[in-house]
């Protein structure tokens, strides 16, 4: 009779290489249940901490993040809304997965976030990843993977996080018509979008004419999902561009349409701004620094108030709307 083994379910895999060396790796066996095996690590008396948590349902203190990875992926990132947000987050989870994968949550302090950060070339989107991984942190405690808190619990942003600082850029009326006036008729209709409604230039894309429903245009924001009415008769430019798109001959239902009919993608669009940049800035050198979706801040600048920016590009708060895209306030003199 075999002799039943202390450890069900530990697989030791052991590869050889051609001058002898030998590399051994320890798995939890999955077999079975339609999950992948659960690598344990390639240290024995570390590997079999982490099977005795597995197999005897301990709380998963030293467990590796990649379980929680793998199970955040498949429940919890299908659910959000935004496509944008779910292929952002994505990118993310790949990113960490390079550094993070095999990390047992007890191995994981602050001084690690903040040297990935440091090694980081990309600074902000070293902050994107790391925001991923505090979100992916704090479901894996409330699923019980973990009972530890987020490294960095309760401490300032600014001593951990690469700074960061909204795009000081200013679109003033002399670059932007500079830009407008060398626009072809398709890019001035997009920008022309933008700025009265201030969405996002992807959003402007996806605008379909049933979104016209009588004297009010309906847009949806691709990022929160947020629906908002814009009263086109109060526009200086809505009604034109409508009654353009109307009387062409396009045959698709976008709003946008390239000078052929055919339907404008984010691509097409960069490049005829690109362009129209390149000649304004031969007479307006300031043109030079504006870029496509700054078109964005064009209309936050263009609004009366920080509250009517902030409705108009759908902040849950003021302080979003001045911290990214109002430099300053408009003041009435007092005398």
């Amino acid at each position: 009779m075999p002799k039943k083994s202390a450890y069900p379910r530990l697989r030791v895999h052991v590869k050889r290489g051609k001058a002898g060396q030998c590399w051994v790796s320890y798995w939890y066996d999955m077999r079975g249940t339609g999950e992948p095996d659960v690598k344990l690590g390639t240290d024995r008396d570390a590997a079999l901490k982490k099977w005795d948590e597995l197999h005897n349902q301990r709380p998963r203190i030293a467990g590796t993040l990649e379980e929680a990875f793998r199970a955040w992926e498949k429940e919890v990132l299908p659910n959000y809304v935004s496509a944008e947000t779910r292929k952002g987050y994505a990118r993310n989870l790949k990113r960490l997965r390079v550094g993070w994968s095999d990390a047992t949550w007890d191995g994981v302090a602050i001084v690690d976030l903040k040297g990935y950060l440091k090694k980081r070339s990309a600074k902000t989107q070293g902050n994107r990843e790391l925001a991923v991984l505090s979100i992916i942190w704090n479901w894996a405690r409330t699923e019980g993977y973990t009972d530890l808190p987020w490294p960095a619990h309760g401490m300032e942003r600014s001593r951990w996080k690469n700074a960061e600082g909204a795009r000081d850029v200013e679109v003033s009326d002399v670059a932007f018509d500079a830009i407008y006036r060398h626009a072809g008729p398709a890019l001035r209709d997009a920008l022309d979008l933008a700025t009265a409604t201030g969405m996002r230039v992807k959003d402007c894309l996806k605008v379909l004419l049933t979104d016209i429903r009588g004297d009010v245009l309906l847009l949806q924001a691709g990022k929160t999902g947020k629906r908002t009415e814009f009263l086109i008769e109060q526009s200086d430019v809505l009604p034109g561009l409508i009654s353009r798109r109307r009387a062409s001959k396009a045959l698709h239902l976008y709003l946008l349409t390239s000078e052929r009919g055919q339907p404008l993608s984010l691509r097409a669009l960069q490049e005829r701004f690109a362009k129209a940049r390149a000649e304004a800035a031969k007479e307006c050198p300031e043109a030079a620094s504006v870029w496509l979706r700054d078109m964005r801040k064009r209309a936050a600048q263009l609004a009366g108030d920080v509250g009517e920016a902030s409705a108009l590009l759908q902040h849950s708060s003021s302080a979003v709307t001045r911290r990214h895209y109002r430099n300053s306030d408009r003041v009435r003199p007092v005398r």
